[in-house]
């Protein structure tokens, strides 16, 4: 069989994947159901529709994408305040969003996420998904769902958390063991598959997926969200749809360059924007609470041998299966195996080098790395990535604008001129340094001003070198700017008749506000 054809043994493989992640993807979808406070088959309808619509027209092929704990967390105080209807109506609007996202190519910046903060992001994800393993040790009965998500819940205890324990730990050593006698079946199906046997087969009492909800349903029918359609609805649900469009995005887009990364594809923002926001629209349409790519579920695939559309959409059409035919069967499986399935997914998610990695970079960087990770973990990762993106760039501005110096000569061909050649970047960071590099008072009555080594980057940077110009005026002593871009020359005014052309002028373009000659913003 070749690695990129197909075969029977190729499309068992996409299946059997797909059967994997659908198993894992029920409890999931029904407790973050329970997070937003909506009934549990409103997360799985999201999770097959979502996961359906995206595995056929999304920008990486292995992706898997459903209900999130991290768009629920969002959509609780919405559902508690105005029902149920306003959040379909609130995810419909969400989904135009992303699909004008991905029309106008802005998941390109995607890109601008740092290493450090990919590392964060990995790490935090694994802790988060670790710790929402941990409600699964509590006694079902006991947990309520109040209409704010589900809250409360006494722990196991006894021979019941020693039996739940025992059976976690026993799926991850099938997961782990499997791979070293077969590769057939994937590792995950094998430990869910075995341990569910045991525990229906000896009658273990331990919970089961069961004692969550009944995910017991029909077909999901098409339904217009049942919202006023006017400006105080629209006030209502858009700001909750531009977050968690916002949210939906990043999440999809950090998880489409981890995948990226494993299985060496690259590309698909646009069109995974695109997939995000269709399959959210038409999730709204059927009663889906929405949501966007799910690392946990993706790497589930990925490591199972998922690396076609086919393992997303079997995943899909089997958790409608299990919701319109096979849910009696489905809610006997024990909590225990999925955790242990999610647990070896946390191990395999969490990067360990990082802890080896921040001893050798930059103590920016190992700072971010840790930040992103808290941020993660108390917060939402739209917040991490966001706070990790400013603090690297505000580092990266710092570093840079330490870099601003000048090498002071005297002019070879004139005479009692001083020459200052300017060495770094000149930008907003950097404009005070650059200021303060000149001796107005002690310099002879010509200055030259080189700037072949440096670069002009911004308005502040121009206002600066109008500044210089403006002192050096002011004491009656001759400045002359070289090496200036074309856009410099006609952007300068005060100065602008002391650039001396050259044949070697650089040639990039300076952004800066354009307001004050064209009234516009831009650059080039």
């Amino acid at each position: 069989m070749q690695d990129e054809g197909w075969s029977v043994g190729r499309l068992r493989t996409e299946v059997l994947s797909g059967l994997t992640v659908a198993l894992a993807l029920v409890p999931e979808a029904v407790a973050f159901a329970f997070v937003a406070g909506v009934h549990p088959l409103v997360g799985l309808y999201a999770a097959f529709l979502v996961g359906l619509i995206t595995a056929v027209i999304g920008g990486r092929p292995g992706m898997i994408s459903g209900a999130t704990g991290a768009l629920a967390v969002v959509m609780v105080a919405l559902v508690a305040e105005h029902g149920v209807e306003y959040l379909f109506a609130t995810v419909v609007l969400m989904g135009i969003l992303q699909v004008i996202a991905g029309a106008l190519h802005w998941g390109k910046f995607i890109r601008l996420v740092p290493h450090s903060v990919m590392l964060g992001f990995v790490n935090g994800l694994a802790i988060v998904i670790f710790l929402a393993q941990l409600t699964q040790f509590k006694d079902p009965d006991t947990i309520v769902n109040t209409g704010h998500g589900a809250g409360g819940g006494a722990w196991l205890a006894g021979p019941q958390l020693v039996t739940m324990l025992a059976l976690v730990g026993l799926t991850m050593l099938i997961i782990w063991g499997t791979p070293k006698l077969t590769k057939v079946i994937p590792a995950p199906l094998a430990g869910i598959g075995i341990v569910a046997v045991l525990v229906i087969v000896f009658g273990i009492d331990v919970p089961r997926v069961g004692d969550m909800a009944s995910i017991e349903g029909g077909l999901p029918a098409f339904h217009v969200p049942l919202v006023p359609l006017n400006v105080e609805t629209l006030q209502i649900i858009l700001p909750y749809a531009v977050i968690l469009a916002a949210i939906g995005l990043i999440e999809s887009l950090l998880t489409l360059n981890l995948v990226g990364e494993i299985t060496g594809k690259r590309g698909g923002a646009s069109q995974e924007c695109i997939a995000q926001g269709a399959s959210n629209i038409v999730t709204g349409f059927f009663g889906g609470m929405g949501g966007c790519a799910m690392i946990g579920q993706s790497m589930i695939n990925v490591k199972s041998g998922g690396r076609t559309r086919i393992a997303g959409i079997a995943a899909a059409l089997f958790l409608l299966l299990f919701i319109v035919v096979a849910s009696p069967l489905i809610e006997q499986i024990p909590l225990a195996a999925l955790v242990g399935v999610m647990f070896m997914v946390v191990i395999g998610t969490f990067a360990w080098n990082s802890f080896k990695i921040m001893t050798k970079v930059p103590r920016t960087d190992a700072f971010v790395i840790v930040l992103v990770t808290a941020v993660t973990v108390a917060e939402d990762l739209a917040i991490a990535v966001v706070v990790g993106v400013i603090v690297s760039a505000l580092a990266y501005a710092w570093n840079n604008a330490r870099r601003i110096h000048a090498i002071t000569r005297e002019s070879e061909t004139e005479a009692g001129a001083k020459v200052y050649e300017i060495e770094g970047p000149l930008f907003f960071g950097s404009t005070e340094g650059f200021v303060e590099l000149f001796d107005v008072a002690g310099d002879p009555d010509k200055v030259i001003v080189d700037f072949a080594r440096s670069r002009v980057v911004d308005q502040s940077a121009l206002q600066a070198i109008e500044a210089v110009a403006g002192k050096y005026e002011a004491v009656g002593k001759a400045l002359i700017l070289r090496h200036l871009t074309r856009d410099c020359h006609q952007l300068l005014t005060n100065a602008g008749h002391l650039v001396v052309d050259s044949d070697d002028d650089p040639e990039y373009g300076v952004a800066v506000d354009y307001s004050v000659k064209t009234g516009i913003l831009g650059g080039h």
